[in-house]
């Protein structure tokens, strides 16, 4: 690499958490001639307690060797030592010369303290492992596992051979469902054969006596062959394996692992549960399979990837539904809904509630509705956190605090050292990784490639889709010029979906804003044949950024990151719209538009609404609503009884953005008054919906109609004033 060593000790000499001594020499040999600078680093570093950051990740195991070989060094448990990239990422690029502002990033990331531990979930297997498939195949594949787990075949068709040795546990049957994870897999399957496998001696004797030939070794038979003779029944006399008398029965059994053999998998989701492996004849898949099961005996730890406050979700209230982003977006299938009644207010207000209360409005507490979370599903992808409108959900490893202060100690480190333009390249940990690796490797040996470009930051992750708009957007205010995401083949089809989607909405705001430019971009290569169409990408233009960078720190609360972004974006741009129109489905903001003439300030919305975004007036009939708070759920539009609220993808940007920030009026009504006394209650179309509604009844004929148009306490006073009246309260229905 044609690394720069005084102009790179002057880089990192800016960057945040500089070393006082500064970058003293480089050296090109480290792992090899120069090893024993690394040991006496080592030593340094066990006496201070510092922790030891090595440039090079391809040696990561010789220099793990050597610092255990190296008396008087910590141990890694004691202190740790960090490895960064340097050489693929950057020094091995084609403008690796205007480098030096890109290591100094990379080398300021790698220096940030490892995020604060996540909890975690235990998966437990004692080995009871279930194969499913034919005869033959499956018989291979019990062999394969059977020293090292407890293996039950499940043989689900004709044909084939049995082995003749009775040492496993096997059934017939047709898999009707097969649900759960490692540790804890729930099969059922219908057992409609006459031959009890778990009897059957294999002694063969009902083969020679069928005369139909309906029996094979896979000692099955053939009910359409079968012509009733029964001599099998005879000859299994001792045993007693074979009941003609036998219906179908259902069989239940749990399981810790899982080898399906069929060509249909019992699991169509992009990621399947942990303990489960499909094969469907690839020999090579199933030596693969058999590899993995036989290592999953005992106790497992993954870390629990989320995090989640139902208190703000806006999937349900009420029995009614709004938000299914994070459902909908799930590959694993791990999200599913509670959109139950819950709480002691469960229920929303009838349109005759404000009359019935006899004041100008009513409140009602939200009950209930949340989604729930499977942590031994989640395998942790992120892409519920991303499409959450209200950060309900979010990504806990690392959480955003952590994610936001490495790309802002990258960008910042990046601009101190003399960068321009920086785009950040979000890319995940394996397949992603392999690539950005391949392509700086391909740059020095094929001319044709340019390598990763000097102003692109490499940016490893979980998984692509467990950053989203709220850290994008951040990363442009705080001076990045591009946020790309690398997609490969690691990515379900839902997690494109729902990044493009997201990053519609951001590219609407920036463009929005007046910010020329693509700011925001999916790029896909899946393998080495598309090295070249990646090389492409990224020698995409600049996009404009801001003129100075912020200085926030991201939130743990997805709109507070979203709300500091959008207010340093608007202070850069050069011309504030009043609105900016956002595509949909996706939007995190926008307004409602309320017809009037439907409307009849039942207050149903304000009950439904989870964010707060809106209230009554407990002076007047009112709807108001602040536009910030809202997260265009929709549970005020499926709640309204009259169907009147439509949904308003938008960010209203009027004076300054002050204006969303305060509650306004969106719908207000002409009080009633109390036929009797004068006092208000209630609203005129509301008290009229009433009365075209139930002023028929029998109830309410005569003097008893006025009661309709009467306060609660003149009510009362009217049916004790007239007793021979018929009482509301002796009413039926």
């Amino acid at each position: 690499m044609p690394l720069d060593g005084p102009a790179l000790g002057r880089a990192l000499a800016k960057t945040p958490n500089a070393s006082p001594e500064g970058l003293e020499t480089v050296h090109t040999l480290l792992c090899r001639r120069e090893a024993g600078t690394f040991q006496r680093a080592a030593k340094d570093t066990g006496r201070s307690g510092d922790e030891l950051l090595v440039a090079c990740t391809q040696e990561q195991r010789l220099f793990l060797e050597l610092n255990d070989e190296t008396e008087g060094a910590a141990s890694v448990q004691e202190r740790p030592i960090r490895f960064v990239n340097i050489r693929e990422t950057a020094g091995w690029s084609k403008d690796a010369k205007s480098a030096t502002p890109k290591i100094a990033a990379l080398i300021a990331a790698a220096q940030l303290p490892a995020p604060e531990p996540v909890p975690t979930v235990t998966y437990r297997s004692s080995g009871r492992c279930l194969v499913i498939g034919g005869a033959d195949a499956a018989s291979r594949a019990a062999q394969m596992l059977s020293d090292k787990l407890d293996v039950t075949l499940l043989v689900d068709r004709p044909g084939g051979a049995l082995a003749q040795v009775h040492d496993l546990a096997a059934h017939h049957g047709r898999l009707q469902s097969l649900q759960g994870w490692l540790g804890a897999f729930r099969a059922e399957w219908v057992q409609d054969q006459p031959i009890d496998l778990d009897l059957c001696t294999r002694c063969n004797a009902c083969i020679e006596a069928c005369p139909e030939g309906a029996i094979g070794f896979d000692y099955r038979i053939d009910l359409d062959a079968c012509k009733s003779h029964r001599d099998c029944v005879r000859v299994c006399d001792a045993a007693g394996a074979i009941d003609f008398a036998r219906g179908a029965e259902v069989v239940e059994e749990n399981f810790d692992l899982v080898l399906d053999l069929r060509e249909q998998p019992a699991f169509t989701m992009h990621q399947p549960p942990q303990g489960y492996h499909h094969v469907a004849g690839d020999e090579r898949a199933l030596v693969k399979a058999v590899l993995a099961l036989r290592e999953l005996t005992g106790e497992f730890e993954k870390p629990k990837f989320f995090r989640y406050d139902p208190k703000i979700c806006a999937h349900s209230r009420n029995e009614q539904v709004g938000c299914t982003a994070c459902i909908d977006v799930c590959s694993a299938r791990a999200i599913r809904s509670d959109a139950s009644r819950k709480g002691k207010t469960a229920g929303r207000p009838s349109r005759h509630a404000v009359a019935a209360a006899g004041g100008v409005s009513v409140q009602v507490a939200p009950a209930g509705g949340s989604v729930i979370v499977e942590p031994f599903l989640c395998v942790g992808c992120g892409a519920c956190s991303t499409v959450c409108p209200s950060g309900a959900m979010s990504f806990a490893y690392p959480g955003p605090v952590d994610q936001g202060r490495r790309l802002r100690t990258m960008l910042t480190a990046y601009a101190a050292a003399g960068g321009k333009d920086a785009a950040l390249l979000l890319h995940s940990e394996g397949a992603g990784a392999r690539l950005i690796n391949d392509l700086g490797r391909a740059s020095r040996t094929d001319r044709a490639r340019q390598g990763v470009p000097a102003r692109v930051l490499p940016v490893p992750v979980w998984h692509t889709a467990s950053v989203g708009i709220d850290l994008w957007l951040a990363a442009v205010a705080q001076g990045a010029s591009q946020v790309w995401v690398l997609l490969t083949d690691e990515e379900a089809a839902e997690y494109r979906d729902a990044l493009a989607a997201q990053m519609a909405v951001a590219q609407a705001i920036v463009s929005g804003l007046g910010y020329q430019g693509e700011h925001f971009r999916l790029i896909e290569a899946r393998d080495a044949r598309d090295l070249p169409a990646l090389d492409a990408a990224l020698r995409t233009p600049a996009a404009q950024g801001v003129a100075r960078a912020a200085t926030f720190a991201a939130q743990a609360d997805k709109r507070g990151t979203l709300d500091l972004a959008l207010d340093h974006l608007m202070a850069q741009s050069a011309a504030v719209p009043d609105t900016i129109a956002l595509p949909a489905p996706g939007a995190p903001f926008g307004s409602l538009v309320v017809d009037t003439d439907k409307c009849t300030l039942c207050l149903s919305c304000v009950g439904a609404c989870p964010e707060a975004a809106l209230a009554d007036n407990p002076d007047k009939p009112q709807l108001r609503f602040i536009e910030k708070n809202c997260v265009q759920c929709g549970l005020c539009a499926t709640t309204c009884p009259e169907q009147a609220i439509t949904l308003q993808p938008r960010l209203w940007l009027a004076d300054g953005g002050k204006a969303r920030k305060a509650a306004r009026v969106i719908a207000e009504a002409e009080p009633y008054r109390c036929l009797r006394c004068g006092k208000p209650f209630g609203t005129l179309r509301a008290i009229e919906a009433m009365i075209g509604k139930i002023g028929a009844h029998p109830a309410f004929q005569g003097a008893a109609a006025d009661r309709l148009k009467m306060c609660s306490e003149c009510r009362v006073i009217d049916i004790h004033t007239n007793p021979n009246e018929v009482r509301i309260t002796d009413l039926k229905s």
